[in-house]
């Protein structure tokens, strides 16, 4: 019954999302998107049928498979890399860190240059953002701004790689050492990115990931949170559970042999521990149908990471022809970026804007980006909730990614065509 469902899916799959002829001008070129075939499907629906649906054993499957491909020792998934990142820093305000903890009005060092959720869990713990500049072509934080950015109130980095390029992480790890500062990689657009022959998100205390159909992999909606530290890992996993202080895997009961043996809190003695809370917590689990879509894109990624460094590698090979009108990405030394997008950045000598560029590409069916919030403390969330925050310098560079930069698609759903067709639009445009 099983193979002939099988064959069933893989059927409907060929019918309704194989590939379609590529029409210039009239074919969407995304900058982003899901690549997957039947297996993923066959997956999903065995997990349907499996009849248990919340967490359960592909989401096992696909923890212990991812934290082996970064190189960590623990993995808990989440419900979105938003989440991820949420439960990354309120792990490190816990008491039971004692007093390594984050505690309100510490200080957290990260980018203007960047996506909102990144930042966000700084606000939401009532922690302080210091915002630095970003150096140009990397497009990641400026080491120098790191070092002047840090006082006696500093107690974390919290970092992304920009669009997979590793920022600097000999020179921030070492910053971290001296001054005893958490590093939380967000590595959300970097899944694959190899630092000194070191994946990305194997560097920080914790590194999250993002699996939304944007990203490296999909699970729809989903996300990562990754560490070594084991007491780390079981305080992410009570924030995701409800704050619970039980750590039982769902749908088993007392792993630690005394369930009815506690006594935490004001509670009676013997308070059943399943319904004990230590965090103030959520429920932020995914579903066995997620988990199993991503254990389907695992095994598929090292060919996504490798399609997306091709198309990257094209499109720098059509477009440094126009280097005089643009800065053109760099991969950060001793890197090999897992591409998450091709960032392009208008020169000041440009006698066009960047609105009018990205007009004509849309109109040809062109996907672009902006390098998300640009300077995030011009975002009106900032004027609206009057956030307080510190920034060192005047966030030049900053401003100018805000006004002037870009990004292309590089992802696995695109190919050579597509990009012949991207780099000629582009020509056009400028001739």
């Amino acid at each position: 019954m099983k193979s002939n469902l099988n064959s069933l899916i893989e059927k409907y799959y060929q019918d309704n999302f194989s590939s379609k002829k590529f029409i210039p001008g009239e074919t969407s070129i995304p900058a982003s998107g899901k690549v997957f075939d039947e297996r993923e499907m066959q997956l999903m629906v065995e997990a349907v049928l499996d009849g248990w649906w919340t967490e359960g054993r592909f989401n096992q499957e696909f923890e212990k498979k991812l934290a082996k491909y970064i190189g960590r020792k623990f993995c808990a998934t989440v419900n979105s890399g938003s989440s991820a990142n949420l439960l990354a820093l309120t792990a490190l305000t816990s008491f039971r860190l004692g007093d390594r903890r984050l505690k309100k009005g510490d200080e957290v060092i990260t980018v203007a240059a960047g996506f909102p959720t990144t930042i966000n869990p700084i606000i939401q713990n009532n922690l302080t953002p210091v915002f630095v500049d970003i150096d140009l072509g990397t497009y990641n934080a400026s080491i120098e701004q790191i070092k002047k950015a840090i006082s006696k109130k500093t107690k974390a980095i919290f970092l992304a790689h920009t669009l997979g390029n590793p920022f600097n992480l000999s020179e921030i790890v070492k910053i971290c050492k001296k001054h005893n500062l958490f590093l939380i990689e967000d590595n959300c657009d970097a899944l694959g990115s190899v630092y000194k022959n070191k994946k990305t998100g194997s560097f920080g205390h914790i590194s999250t990931q993002s699996f939304y159909p944007a990203h490296h992999i999909t699970m729809g909606e989903g996300g990562a949170v990754l560490t070594d530290d084991i007491l780390i890992d079981k305080i992410i996993r009570s924030l995701r559970d409800w704050g619970r202080d039980c750590y039982c895997r769902t749908g088993h009961d007392g792993a630690c042999g005394k369930r009815f043996l506690w006594q935490l809190g004001d509670l009676p003695y013997g308070y059943d521990h399943k319904y004990t809370y230590s965090e103030i917590g959520y429920n932020l689990k995914i579903t066995d149908m997620q988990a199993a879509l991503g254990v389907a894109q695992l095994d598929k990624l090292d060919n996504f990471i490798q399609q997306r460094r091709d198309n990257f590698d094209f499109l720098y090979e059509g477009l440094k022809q126009f280097e005089d009108y643009f800065i053109l990405p760099q991969a950060e030394k001793l890197s090999q970026p897992s591409w998450f997008g091709f960032l392009i950045t208008l020169r000041d000598s440009c006698s066009f804007n960047r609105e009018e560029l990205l007009k004509y590409l849309n109109k040809y069916k062109i996907g672009t980006r902006l390098l998300f919030g640009g300077n995030i403390t011009k975002q009106p969330c900032f004027k609206n909730y009057k956030i307080k925050y510190r920034k060192v310098g005047s966030l030049k560079n900053t401003n100018k990614i805000m006004k002037d930069s870009f990004w292309l698609g590089v992802y696995p759903g695109l190919n050579q065509k597509m990009l012949s067709f991207v780099v000629k639009k582009i020509g056009d445009f400028i001739k």
